[in-house]
């Protein structure tokens, strides 16, 4: 099976930088996509970034900017680099991977979740 490790949270201060890293390991054809989703206390899940194989990112507004989405193809991880950041980008970070099985069929995969926690 597909299974997404994710790394790099923590504490940090307003204005400080972290950097979050995923990789998928398993047995899989291909990465399609990954990226990065957030949860708040109270709140519901939300896209924070999400890029493609080939590299095509996609933001949302509150980060643009601030955020910077990368992949590492040759070692199916994702990097979210998070700079500037302020105490509402605190929340669980959860990975995403859409994968393409050895069966011909698209699956997505979350991982365990990482705690970001921004606060002085």
């Amino acid at each position: 099976q597909v299974q997404l490790v994710e790394s790099g949270g923590g504490l940090v201060q307003p204005g400080g930088s972290l950097r979050l890293s995923c990789a998928a390991s398993g047995n899989f054809f291909r990465i399609n996509a990954m990226g990065w989703y957030r949860q708040a206390p109270g709140k519901q899940r939300e896209l924070v970034a999400d890029i493609t194989s080939g590299g095509g990112a996609n933001y949302a507004d509150s980060v643009k900017g601030r955020f910077t989405i990368s992949i590492d193809n040759a070692k199916n991880t994702v990097y979210l680099q998070m700079n500037s950041l302020k105490p509402e980008d605190t929340a669980v970070y959860y990975c995403n991977a859409n994968i393409l099985g050895f069966g011909s069929y698209n699956s997505d995969y979350w991982g365990p979740g990482t705690q970001v926690t921004v606060s002085s």
